[in-house]
């Protein structure tokens, strides 16, 4: 997985501009093989075309490393192990995924819904790391808070400490007030 992620970094390949007498106010993008074609307005300044370029392109990044993380049911796989293991199994969710949106949080949970989210900068992290995020937003499913229920039952992984160290150590904690994730 992690040799995926690293090769966003030269992703695309080329980046085409082409533009339009025709088009008057709209931007799109679109992807060729390696190469992003950007659909721009002529009378658009070069400033405004680096701007839109850097900002469609990196669109463009996120949605294509999100869908190459989340292939597979990996995660999901993971999930109910440590449901199993640290949950007795009793634990439901709908979906937990990889997403490119969270700047600060690791993962994310919705106890309403079921969805569980885990941020694509954990996807090159060491797998008793993740798991510990994945354990962390499991127990939302049954506390919904940080109160003492909620980390005593994260606790119960038995990596929990050192996964917290670790994620200290490369300043990917999260945003918890609590500095515990």
């Amino acid at each position: 997985m992690a040799a995926e992620v690293a090769s966003e970094a030269v992703w695309p390949a080329a980046v085409r501009v082409v533009r339009s007498a025709r088009r008057k106010r709209t931007v799109s993008a679109r992807v060729e093989g390696d190469t992003v074609v950007l659909l721009l307005p002529a009378a658009l300044s070069r400033a405004d075309e680096q701007r839109w370029t850097e900002t469609l392109v990196e669109r463009l990044r996120k949605t294509r490393l999100r869908r190459e993380l989340n292939q597979g049911a990996a995660l999901q796989a993971r999930a109910e192990a440590l449901n199993a293991r640290y949950f007795g199994g009793r634990l439901k969710w709908q979906s937990i995924e990889y997403v490119t949106d969270q700047a600060r949080r690791l993962g994310s949970c919705t106890p309403a819904t079921g969805a569980i989210r885990i941020s694509h900068r954990l996807a090159t992290v060491p797998d008793w790391v993740r798991d510990y995020v994945i354990v962390h937003e499991l127990a939302h499913l049954e506390h919904p808070n940080h109160a003492k229920a909620f980390w005593t039952a994260v606790n119960r992984y038995r990596l929990a400490e050192r996964a917290r160290g670790y994620l200290l150590a490369l300043d990917l904690r999260g945003d918890e007030p609590d500095a515990a994730l």
